[in-house]
């Protein structure tokens, strides 16, 4: 009895069709794969440099205490509040000069 080479069927790929689809697809997720990797790793070189070249911003510098004549902060903060009062036509200059006598204590 004479054996018929096997032959695959339509439209079926055979044995070697099969191993040589898997190759390309196993050969293509590797090198898509590798391209990712290096793509990541020059990106977190990038990031590494980028922290190590910056440097810690410089503490800002306590805020030297301008000269006031003794008066509070509320106190700067009640003229302040009339300033804006008088700017906006609510006091008049009278009105202001009292007030501000008054919270100066003079």
């Amino acid at each position: 009895m004479l054996r018929r080479p096997m032959v695959a069927r339509a439209g079926r790929p055979g044995l070697l069709g099969t191993a040589a689809r898997t190759a390309v697809v196993a050969g293509t997720a590797t090198a898509v794969s590798g391209r990712v990797r290096a793509r990541q790793d020059a990106r977190y070189a990038e990031n590494d440099q980028a922290a190590y070249q910056q440097q810690p911003a410089p503490a800002p510098a306590p805020q030297a205490a301008q000269p006031t004549g003794g008066v509070s902060d509320e106190a700067l903060a009640k003229l302040e509040r009339l300033a804006q009062l008088q700017q906006q036509g609510v006091l008049t200059e009278e009105e202001f000069a009292a007030q501000k006598a008054q919270i100066l204590g003079q």
